[in-house]
């Protein structure tokens, strides 16, 4: 489902990463553990299509994310890739529904209130539909980032370190909801983190840098 092969990325000429080759069947769970400066967020970025490698491929759903022109890539990671990041940004303007639905429309999709609805429900954010994300708390913005990266069902999650800040109850809570949304659309999710606390969740990992 989701396949790398020789990625590597050059910041500079004295800075050069290399990532290791991963291949995550379709539902799997896979942790990729590593310090800062290591290159975790590049790595997710590069396989979420944000950022070209130098060298190297990258499959998703057997599709060759990095031979599609720029438009497609768009519109295949709206409709196939769901991203939590570091740090969500909303539309701040926008109602908490409303910020779902420009993430349907972005991918190409029909604005689905029942899906927005049901979404928002089984992540106990029903009662916030009609509030500005700004009203939200911390816990309910990470809910809601989660929210957004699963919107179109994706095959593929990818979540950037979304327990290094918490305590170890909310870091219990987090990991279950994005287990669970995995689960429920059937999709692979790999989580980059240096958060060791993961390490005894996750049966699939990768420890980036090691030798």
């Amino acid at each position: 489902m989701l396949t790398t092969k020789n990625i590597s990325y050059t910041y500079d000429q004295n800075n050069t990463l290399r990532f290791p080759d991963i291949q995550c069947k379709r539902g799997e769970r896979w942790l990729l553990l590593g310090q800062s400066g290591i290159g975790k967020t590049t790595l997710l970025h590069i396989l979420g299509g944000l950022r070209t490698p130098e060298k190297g491929k990258v499959f998703v759903a057997e599709n060759d994310l990095y031979a599609l022109s720029s438009s497609k890539m768009d519109r295949f990671r709206g409709k196939n890739i769901g991203i939590v990041f570091q740090q969500p940004a909303f539309l701040k303007a926008l109602t908490v529904a409303e910020n779902l639905a420009v993430a349907q429309q972005l991918a190409g999709q029909a604005v689905s209130k029942d899906r927005i609805k049901t979404l928002l429900d089984r992540l106990n954010l029903g009662h916030k539909l009609k509030a500005k994300t700004t009203a939200l708390s911390q816990g309910e913005q990470q809910r809601l980032a989660i929210a957004r990266a699963v919107i179109n069902k994706p095959v593929l999650i990818l979540a950037d370190e979304p327990t290094a800040a918490l305590d170890d109850v909310n870091c219990r809570q987090v990991v279950a909801l994005l287990e669970a949304q995995a689960k429920e659309e059937n999709a692979s999710l790999v989580i980059v983190t240096h958060d060791q606390r993961l390490k005894d969740v996750f049966p699939n990992q990768i420890t980036l840098g090691a030798s």
